[in-house]
């Protein structure tokens, strides 16, 4: 089982904190160049510009160097906090397989790309009015070699990050007694947060006292007796039977990958319901791979779909401006109708797997218990 991996590493739930943290400085720290590339061209101007247009301020080619740089940055620092820190093998985050399936990997890849490729020339063809002719062959080389060399990086980071590290880290987590208190916690900060945020506009000052607020109250409910006291609650079991489950992880790892988008530039353009798409590909991804016990088709699907929309097709709305073949001039559609075609093709592509790789047994993998192997040395500790 894909999840269980987990419990062969040190998985104690701080660690998979420290992890995420550290990731989030590397890839801080890895923005430092675009960042200081972006202040030299337009000086403090840069306060004054929306997202896309940050996107637009260097050359294309430049921009898109420099922007994926960071993930590799982060790609090497989360490696190193799965070896070193969990004591994990890359293998074990990856698949259930003795070794990695880059058949899966390509086959991933080739699906998304191959349908991305027809579609866009079918709608070339009927709508040429929709599209400007941007090839042009120097640029577009340039964009070749930075994009077939970083952007299946920038795509498998955020794989491992959500489908193999977090996917196993919340899975171990969900069986312990603290984590249906853990997620009432995190649920009160979300909604007390948004509910009174927006009557204040302290900026800085605000978060800082929720912040403070907020840490206060985890500290008063983890140093104290209460979670001892609510683990013999009737609410307790209840909850406790419901998140020690294979969906809780696929939930939670699906909605973060998604809000995580919430600043692009698309959301700008289109709306919200854009939102829908994103989070409707985190649970896509996430269920090939609890289904297929390993992430090797979401590594390739999403590194596909990535890659064929930098080569094929920019917009000027679009989180990557890039020299590609074409330039998509259309105004978006708006609402429910800009999302279903993507999640019907979703469908399409569960279907087209599932015939592939002959999966069954779907209540059990995506909503069967989680339970740590015997021989992992885990069930004493709960």
């Amino acid at each position: 089982m894909f999840i269980e991996k987990g419990f062969y590493a040190k998985h104690e739930f701080w660690r998979y904190v420290v992890g995420c943290i550290a990731v989030v400085v590397a890839m801080t720290i890895g923005q430092i160049p675009w960042t200081i590339a972006v202040f030299i061209k337009e000086g403090m101007d840069v306060a004054q510009k929306t997202s896309a247009e940050l996107m637009g301020v260097l050359e294309p080619n430049l921009n898109l160097f420099l922007l994926l740089f960071s993930f590799l940055v982060s790609l090497a620092a989360l490696f190193i906090i799965i070896k070193f820190l969990h004591q994990q093998k890359i293998k074990d985050v990856t698949t259930t397989r003795k070794k990695i399936d880059w058949g899966r990997i390509f086959f991933g890849f080739g699906l998304i790309f191959i349908l991305t490729l027809l579609l866009t020339g079918f709608d070339y063809y009927f709508n040429p009015e929709n599209y400007l002719l941007n090839f042009d062959l120097v640029p577009f080389l340039i964009l070749c070699f930075i994009a077939i060399a970083l952007i299946p990086i920038q795509t498998s980071l955020e794989e491992y990050v959500f489908r193999g590290y977090l996917m196993q880290g919340l899975g171990t987590a969900s069986i312990k007694r603290y984590f249906p208190l853990a997620v009432l916690y995190v649920l009160f900060v979300l909604i007390s947060y948004f509910f009174v945020a927006p009557f204040f506009e302290f900026g800085l000052l605000f978060n800082m006292i929720a912040m403070l607020v907020y840490g206060l109250i985890l500290i008063l409910l983890f140093t104290t007796n209460i979670p001892q006291n609510f683990s013999n609650t009737s609410l307790h079991r209840f909850l406790h039977q419901i998140l020690s489950r294979k969906s809780t992880p696929l939930f939670i790892t699906s909605v973060v990958f998604g809000a995580m988008h919430f600043f692009n530039p698309e959301v700008d353009k289109i709306g919200n319901i854009i939102m829908i798409y994103y989070i409707g590909t985190g649970f896509f991804l996430g269920i090939i791979t609890l289904m297929d016990e390993g992430m090797e088709l979401a590594l390739g699907f999403h590194a596909g779909n990535n890659l064929v929309t930098a080569l094929l097709v920019t917009a000027d709305w679009t989180v990557l401006q890039t020299h590609s073949i074409l330039k998509d001039i259309s105004e978006p559609s708006v609402g429910f109708v800009a999302v279903l075609p993507t999640l019907i093709f979703f469908g399409v592509f569960l279907f087209i797997m599932r015939w592939k790789y002959k999966w069954s047994n779907w209540k059990e993998k995506l909503f069967g218990k989680i339970t740590p192997p015997p021989t992992s040395g885990f069930l004493d500790k709960v």
